[in-house]
């Protein structure tokens, strides 16, 4: 890959980068996503190409998922048979993504492969965002606990012979038939915009019938096993800018392990609250960028100070949602921990 690609590393966006690892990695530990929802359009907001974003983030992913996945696995929340069960169907899902992301760029260039990533963000990010605020707000109101979803009590009383397993952790017992899917998903996912946690752990808890805690620490050991893949395989194509992975790696692996504490002084919904908020924002921030990318295209016309216009604001977005993030999680965990 040309090494115009890898964008030049100012002090300031170096500072930047340490600072979305750590907030990334604290959002990571807390919900399980990977935090790359934050990170990849972070990366992008400097300039950074969509797919060389996406790489990197798989890169320092890996690690940080193992630590977060260690940490947790202490606390009794990580189901390891359904990660890994799920993780063997992940893997082709994200070696299979990712060859998707090549031929983008290929065929349409760094604009084509923004707007890929940034429209493939707004519509999971606006979905699933929208449906964890409802389901969390569900709860808070009623004051109720989680429950199991309908969906997944149809999945759990499903029996096909030769194919059930008991997960004892997640306390279920369902058909791989119903797992294996949702891996590939997962993965597929993972390799389009680097956080397969969207239909990972949603998938989990409603499909599957997990706990918000279980789900969120299990998807980190799902995130291990597809971050050491797809970096494989972005590698192989020249893709990975080793700079900014190592540097959201340092501020991340402090932030992850923080995070994975604070899960043992909040109630379960509040999870789901960080991350449909933080969802809804990012969300936001990449939908004002996508008329930008169409002008590059050529698709519409833009003039040059309204594109630097929505890119500013998308950046403030972005600020906006690493912020909130970091402010709901930490008044969250002292009150936790003052309740304890």
């Amino acid at each position: 890959m040309s090494g115009e690609s890898f964008i030049v590393l100012a002090p300031h966006s170096v500072a930047f980068l340490l600072l979305v690892g750590f907030i990334g990695g604290l959002v990571s530990g807390f919900i399980g996503s990977g935090g790359a929802f934050v990170l990849t359009p972070a990366m992008m907001s400097l300039g950074v190409p969509g797919v060389v974003a996406v790489a990197s983030n798989l890169c320092h992913k890996f690690p940080k998922a193992l630590v977060g996945a260690y940490k947790r696995h202490k606390y009794g929340q990580v189901d390891v048979k359904l990660g890994l069960w799920m993780a063997l169907t992940a893997t082709p899902g994200m070696w299979w993504g990712a060859g998707i992301q090549q031929d983008v760029r290929r065929l349409y260039g760094e604009a084509g492969s923004n707007l890929y990533v940034s429209l493939a963000f707004v519509i999971v990010l606006a979905i699933v965002g929208l449906f964890v605020l409802r389901d969390a707000l569900r709860i808070y109101r009623s004051g109720a606990v989680e429950e199991t979803s309908r969906l997944a009590k149809w999945v759990q009383s499903v029996e096909i012979p030769g194919t059930m397993v008991r997960f004892r952790v997640a306390d279920i017992r369902v058909s791989v038939l119903f797992v294996l899917p949702l891996g590939f998903a997962t993965g597929l996912l993972a390799s389009t915009i680097a956080v397969g946690g969207f239909v990972g752990v949603p998938g989990m808890m409603y499909v599957l019938g997990a706990s918000s805690l279980v789900a969120s620490a299990t998807e980190l050991v799902i995130a291990f096993v597809m971050g050491l893949g797809g970096t494989l395989k972005f590698a192989l194509g020249g893709l990975v800018d080793i700079r900014l992975a190592m540097l959201i790696l340092l501020g991340s692996l402090f932030g992850v392990q923080l995070g994975a504490i604070g899960t043992t002084f909040v109630k379960p919904f509040m999870i789901k609250v960080v991350m449909a908020a933080v969802m809804l924002i990012v969300a936001v921030s990449r939908a004002l960028v996508v008329p930008v990318y169409l002008a590059q295209l050529g698709v519409m016309a833009l003039e040059e100070t309204a594109m630097r216009l929505l890119e500013r604001a998308s950046f403030a977005f972005m600020v906006l949602a690493l912020a909130t993030g970091a402010f709901i999680i930490v008044a969250a965990m002292m009150r936790g921990y003052r309740h304890a």
